[in-house]
């Protein structure tokens, strides 16, 4: 069985090539989704990947959030079927209520792009599991509005259930609350991150491979499922 994972792509999407080449390198079949289509194709997981959907217009995600692909997403989120938002794709998640929390502004109101290392909180997830837990990951960090927040309540639960996912190790460039990177939904299948796997697949061009562990853990999720 060959996997087949969607790349959606919206107006202003810069990364869903590369999300799509991060895809077939892992072994998978890469599927090119349309924003303004309504049906998933049959795929067997969802990348929302990352750039400028609508521009960043109104808010970050706000608009991409509304549009009929994401009906599709949702709809398939709560099927179980394993989605990843990375980055811009992150903020479309939260914006949909599939993640909790929201992505603000950086802290020093500083768009940051640089090599970012990250701890590997949780391996529970359908997109973590081939990390070993507390393994740190170098992984491109490209945002300005990456600063994830929450109420405590939200990220007292996050904690204690385990769905803090990813957490920047060293420093915290964008001042994230709890130096969260990425999270969880309750069910683990739901995942986003603001630093781009997608850009750490092979050494010869970006600062390393560790971002394959996400796609080769969504294919173990997939297998498992068939």
């Amino acid at each position: 069985m060959t996997a087949r994972i969607g790349v959606i792509t919206f107006p202003g999407t810069l990364d869903d090539v590369d999300a799509a080449r991060a895809v077939r390198i892992a072994g998978a079949h890469a599927v090119e989704l349309w924003h303004a289509d309504d049906d998933l194709s049959g795929v067997d997981a969802v990348i929302v990947p990352g750039g400028f959907s609508y521009g960043d217009y109104l808010r970050a995600g706000a608009i991409a959030r509304f549009a009929p692909m994401m009906g599709a997403v949702m709809a398939a989120a709560e099927r179980g079927t394993p989605i990843l938002g990375i980055c811009n794709g992150f903020q479309v998640l939260c914006e949909a209520g599939l993640l909790p929390g929201a992505l603000t502004r950086n802290e020093n109101l500083h768009f940051i792009c640089r090599d970012q290392w990250l701890r590997v909180d949780s391996t529970a997830t359908a997109w973590s599991s081939r990390y070993e837990p507390g393994a740190e990951i170098l992984i491109p960090l490209k945002s300005g509005e990456g600063r994830y927040v929450a109420d405590e309540r939200t990220l007292d639960e996050l904690e204690g259930q385990g769905r803090v996912v990813f957490r920047y190790a060293g420093d915290n460039p964008n001042g994230s609350m709890r130096a969260i990177a990425g999270i969880a939904s309750a069910n683990g299948r739901t995942v986003g991150l603001m630093p781009h796997p997608e850009h750490a697949t092979e050494a010869l061009t970006g600062p390393s491979d560790d971002g394959l562990g996400l796609f080769y853990s969504a294919l173990d999720a997939v297998l498992a499922d068939a």
